[in-house]
């Protein structure tokens, strides 16, 4: 081939999202990341009470010594003998007011390797919505999704991803809907998932309505976090976003209920928790959140 015939021949630049919080937040080498995976696997874990295949999830998103098990563990149960080509991802700490996010094109990095972002189904997406664009060089650095992706490519290293932010209001719940049904109408065989952690209680977070000690730390996990749970297992979306904007105990309902409305548009009856915990179990002090992995079966 000689330089004209170069020239004339078009170069095509993958954009590779970089993973912002590897090395940090979880693991940022290959080998480590596989390790601490596989110790996180829980066969006591069961994924659901039955035998019916899974529409999607709830995961949290703090660092992997908090909650990575938990989260580790959901996406390990949607990996079924049906593989998932598709997992529709919502996330982003948003307030009402936000703007739809999407990263519409490319790739994203993990310690495992890359993830493809499912193109299809979001430029369709972005015909019918208004959405900020990310690309690999413009986006918001945000953990919520980020944390995920590593356990996505070492159970579903073949499934592609829409990442989207959606904001806590009702407007949301239909673009959750649709992005189901885009894919679904393209023949891929799709999950989804919502990333949100509980309550953040505590002087830290400026929210401590049962002052220190073991009384505010039953009261988070036997009141408020129960409350966002009940609902989540419920499978009431515009339900949580009222929920956690009244009582603080979801810090990304918007995302939450868009996978369980989505979830719904893919079959799911029922949510099922598979495990709860907070940072103070973990590492006990004044200032702590709640964690939960929720599968919804169909």
């Amino acid at each position: 081939m000689d330089i004209a015939e170069c020239n004339e021949r078009e170069v095509v630049t993958v954009q590779v999202r970089s993973a912002d919080f590897a090395g940090s937040w979880y693991p940022g080498n290959e080998s480590e990341c596989r390790r601490t995976i596989e110790d996180f696997i829980d066969p006591g874990l069961l994924c659901h009470s039955g035998t019916q295949k899974l529409a999607g999830g709830i995961v949290p998103h703090a660092g992997w010594f908090f909650s990575g098990k938990i989260a580790c563990n959901v996406i390990k149960c949607l990996k079924n003998e049906d593989e998932p080509s598709t997992c529709i991802l919502f996330g982003h700490h948003m307030h009402p007011g936000s703007n739809n996010l999407i990263m519409s094109k490319g790739r994203w990095d993990t310690p495992l390797g890359e993830l493809e972002i499912d193109e299809e189904v979001a430029e369709i997406l972005i015909s019918e919505y208004s959405f900020t664009i990310e690309t690999s060089s413009y986006y918001e650095q945000d953990n919520t999704i980020e944390v995920q992706l590593p356990f996505i490519k070492y159970f579903i290293p073949k499934c592609r991803i829409v990442p989207m932010g959606l904001p806590p209001k009702t407007a949301s719940l239909e673009i959750a809907r649709r992005a189901v049904e885009i894919s679904r109408d393209l023949g891929q065989k799709t999950i989804v998932l919502g990333s949100t952690d509980l309550t953040h209680y505590g002087y830290n977070y400026g929210f401590f309505p049962k002052g220190e000690g073991s009384d505010a730390v039953e009261w988070v996990k036997n009141v408020n976090d129960k409350l966002a749970i009940d609902l989540m297992m419920d499978l009431e979306g515009p339900k949580l976003i009222s929920e956690a904007l009244k009582n603080s105990n979801a810090c990304c309902s918007g995302a939450a209920a868009s996978a369980i409305e989505a979830a719904k548009v893919l079959g799911a009856k029922r949510g099922e928790m598979i495990a709860y915990s907070t940072s103070y179990d973990v590492r006990p002090d004044s200032s702590f959140v709640g964690y939960v992995g929720i599968v919804f079966s169909l």
